[in-house]
């Protein structure tokens, strides 16, 4: 099983865009002094010499729901639209001077191929795939998640009635009670709950509005409350989910993206919003979707102030959030957007098709939300796709090119700024695409964030005597070059999740003996200082949380399922959706 079109992430080098000639894009012509960055063709970067051939591929990063920006979004904190983690409000960064940074990007972009993973890892107890630069075909390898063999009682799954919260308690104090000094509380546990087809659903969010959780499945949008995991309200959708803004509006608004029709006849082109406070269903509508482009193609789904796009391949439909409204449609010309970063900026990624069924000419482009008029435009180097929005304030933008891909940063005025300079390591980031079974966001990347000065990645575990660890490695925002690297606690993996208050927020992953942490680096690097360690009794079912999404807000910690799925009947019900944890 493969990615949806157009989903399939670079598995080669890492090399960067051009600058546009001056004055064909863009307000003012770039800044003097600094290089037009023709992907990977500039200097190598200060590891070693950027490898002549295109090497393992990676890499998305900051918008979205782990790190996320100044709304209500999906981990839902401050600064950058964003992945894995919670997002934190833009930091704002004056365009600076510098040489336009070269080299290729190695590594893996998104650990694995969210389908696949649904289908392999139930049958084979912990099996995912993964791209080898030096290979074509995917790789089997075993992963260190557990199988699930038992429930919490020791029934075999798929025999016994469904658990109630009191099972759920029982098994968050039995974690407690095995706690270690300084380690943090399970608060809460949830379960899956929903009686789901075979092949399972895909998990949206989790959006904090006030101390309300809301998640997001199948037909059903539930809202918890995040100090003890008890649900506040529950909303029936008139049609299965198919799509979702990475944020809601700064009052807790949001439009879902759910299908009409059912059987073969359903199509993903209805929108059903919802405030989030309550649970209230708001208008609905449906969009005509048309041509082959736009019938293969996920929504890309985004709020911007009060405006909510649905992009795909071949144009973008904006709605007002609040009434439903018809914004704007079809834009003139050739080009069009299929998709926008959640957040205060219009930030959005355009294909131009320039022959029949030719949509090779990219564009970033900023657009006012509520015209669609196009306020400047920065053309990508032909060939190259826009992958993904990492940050939206400051811009730094994923591109890749078949096995290739790139990571670009632009000024505020859409001019080019850097290329980051990848050197001789390898990378990983996860965005959803490459997680989950649908969906099409733009700005959803876990591995990633950026500041005002920095771009911060995560680069791919290497093994040590104490098991797998990595790194995260900073980039200078102007030069595209390494500052520093800092490695992660023994044993473990570390990916950035959003900048806030100076400091560099991390998710320490779990390892098979270990359990996972919320940590932070300061400006210079060092060494991670944990902020909220998980109880180590509890590492079995940390990890039976399934390719996590994960929010840091107020203090506390929540992993998310981005998919649930089961062999028997019942186990979808039963399996792990959330876990919160705190102090």
């Amino acid at each position: 099983m493969t990615q949806p079109p157009g989903q399939q992430p670079p598995q080669g080098g890492f090399g960067a865009p051009y600058d546009p000639p001056p004055g064909s894009y863009g307000p003012p012509t770039q800044p003097p002094g600094q290089a037009a960055g023709p992907y990977g063709t500039q200097p190598p970067g200060p590891y070693g010499p950027a490898p002549a051939q295109p090497g393992p591929y990676n890499a998305p990063a900051q918008p979205g729901p782990y790190n996320a920006p100044a709304q209500p979004g999906p981990y839902n904190v401050p600064t950058q639209p964003g992945p894995y983690g919670v997002p934190s409000p833009p930091q704002s960064g004056g365009p600076a001077d510098g040489s336009g940074g070269g080299g290729l990007f190695r590594g893996r972009r998104g650990a694995v191929i969210g389908a696949v993973l649904a289908v392999v890892l139930l049958a084979g107890g912990g099996v995912w795939l993964a791209t080898s630069g030096d290979e074509d075909k995917p790789t089997a390898k075993k992963s260190a998640a557990p199988e699930p063999s038992t429930s919490s009682t020791g029934k075999p799954k798929g025999k016994e009635k469904d658990p109630g919260p009191s099972d759920l308690r029982a098994e968050a104090d039995g974690i407690n009670t095995l706690r270690d000094p300084g380690e943090a509380k399970v608060l809460w546990l949830q379960e899956g709950g929903v009686d789901l087809p075979r092949d399972g659903a895909s998990v949206y969010g989790p959006w904090f509005v006030g101390d309300t959780v809301v998640k997001a499945m199948f037909h059903t949008v539930s809202g918890y409350s995040a100090a003890d995991g008890s649900e506040k309200w529950s909303l029936r959708l008139p049609g299965k989910l198919c799509g979702a803004p990475s944020q809601a509006t700064t009052d807790g608004k949001i439009v879902f993206g759910v299908e009409s029709g059912s059987g073969n006849q359903a199509e993903c082109n209805g929108l059903q919003m919802a405030d989030l406070t309550t649970g209230k269903a708001g208008w609905y509508k449906t969009y005509k979707r048309q041509g082959a482009w736009d019938l293969l193609s996920y929504p890309a789904m985004a709020i911007n102030g009060d405006t909510v796009t649905v992009g795909r391949k071949t144009r973008t439909d904006a709605f007002r959030v609040s009434d439903g409204k018809v914004l704007f449609g079809e834009l003139p010309g050739n080009c069009q957007p299929f998709g926008f970063a959640s957040g205060p900026l219009g930030i959005a990624a355009a294909s131009c098709q320039t022959a029949a069924d030719d949509h090779k000419e990219q564009l970033v482009e900023r657009i006012d939300p509520a015209s669609g008029k196009v306020l400047w435009k920065y053309k990508v180097k032909k060939g190259w796709e826009v992958s993904q929005f990492y940050s939206v304030s400051p811009l730094v933008v994923s591109l890749k090119k078949e096995r290739d891909w790139a990571i670009v940063t632009l000024n505020a005025n859409g001019t080019y700024r850097s290329q980051l300079v990848g050197g001789n390591e390898n990378y990983r980031v996860e965005c959803d695409t490459d997680l989950i079974t649908g969906g099409g966001n733009l700005d959803n990347c876990l591995g990633v964030a950026a500041d005002d000065r920095t771009v911060y990645l995560a680069t791919e575990a290497a093994k040590s005597g104490s098991g797998p660890t990595n790194k995260v490695v900073a980039f200078d925002l102007a030069s595209g070059r390494t500052r520093w690297k800092a490695a992660a606690p023994a044993g473990q993996t570390m990916m950035p999740m959003r900048v806030e208050g100076g400091r560099l927020l991390l998710f320490v992953e779990s390892s098979l003996n270990k359990a996972g942490a919320i940590a932070s680096l300061p400006p210079a690097g060092g060494t991670p200082q944990l902020l909220l360690r998980h109880p180590d009794g509890g590492v079995r079912t940390e990890r039976s949380v399934f390719q996590p999404r994960v929010a840091y807000v107020n203090g506390r910690s929540l992993l998310m399922s981005t998919s649930i799925s089961g062999v028997e009947d019942g186990d979808e019900k039963r399996a792990k959706s959330m876990e919160m944890f705190g102090n």
